[in-house]
């Protein structure tokens, strides 16, 4: 029965990858789109889903889609409280399993609002949902500090992404025994281009969130659509859009690439 249940988190992990890469891939061709002036637009996760139920079979796709983000959620739960791959207790351990548990948060809220525009009950990807999340942590007890400490761990994780990129790590998560040469070469690049585009958007983000605590103005928070938005608007905007567009495609093919290939450690 352990086996089963084994085998099962791994399946979840693995469709979880795959949806995760579908979402990323859409905001990306969305996002490059828009810069080569071809149609599209800047968007975030939550975009990507509107995108997805407007197509032919549009309910059934974002179904598929919003079960393998709740598969990645469950996965990332289970890295948090089952510590499969030994993070320990120490600090470092214990913030690594804090970041799978968040990160299990924000996946099941997007599973959830792929589910209710499948249901018709909304759409995604109106308003700026990122400035109305500030708002309401900026009324609690202390929550400018409560947004610049938010923004601070984002701008944080963008920077861990730069080294992740760098330092290419991640091939230890990969069986690399099971791919060829030129497989591990691309899932390299790609892993290295994604993670690195990945962190450009998360820095942006922190930075804006630490600007809003500053300014105690939740307006000048945003999410991903914002920080492409920023991107737009610099000198060769274009060209720094299509450049990130194109490593947020890259990203999303990597998560093809884990959910096809990632050492899976169930317990």
């Amino acid at each position: 029965m352990r086996q089963k249940a084994s085998l099962w988190i791994e399946r979840l992990a693995r469709l979880g990858y795959a949806a995760k890469g579908i979402v990323y891939g859409i905001v990306g061709v969305l996002a490059l789109q828009a810069a080569l002036g071809t149609g599209g637009k800047t968007t975030d996760t939550q975009g990507a889903l509107t995108t997805i139920v407007t197509q032919p079979f549009g309910k059934f796709l974002l179904s598929l889609v919003a079960i393998g983000l709740l598969s990645y959620a469950l996965w990332r739960f289970v890295e948090a409280l089952k510590d499969p791959e030994n993070k320990g207790t120490d600090v470092k351990g214990l913030a690594s399993r804090a970041g799978s548990a968040v990160s299990g948060l924000i996946y099941a809220g997007l599973a959830l609002s792929a589910v209710k525009i499948v249901l018709g009950s909304r759409s995604a990807g109106s308003g700026n949902s990122t400035a109305d999340s500030t708002a309401r942590l900026m009324a609690q007890p202390f929550g400018q500090w409560l947004v610049g400490t938010v923004g601070a761990f984002i701008l944080g994780m963008g920077l861990y992404h730069f080294y992740k990129a760098y330092s290419a790590k991640f091939r230890k998560d990969l069986k690399l025994s099971q791919m060829s040469n030129t497989q591990e070469t691309w899932a390299v690049r790609l892993g290295r281009f994604g993670l690195a585009a990945r962190g450009v958007v998360l820095g942006i983000t922190g930075i804006f969130l630490i600007q809003a605590a500053r300014q105690s103005n939740p307006q000048e928070a945003r999410g991903l659509s914002g920080a492409l938005d920023a991107l737009a608007q610099q000198p060769y905007g274009p060209l720094l859009l299509g450049i990130v567009a194109l490593g947020l495609i890259a990203y999303g093919t990597y998560m093809g690439v884990q959910a096809r290939f990632r050492r899976i450690v169930t317990g």
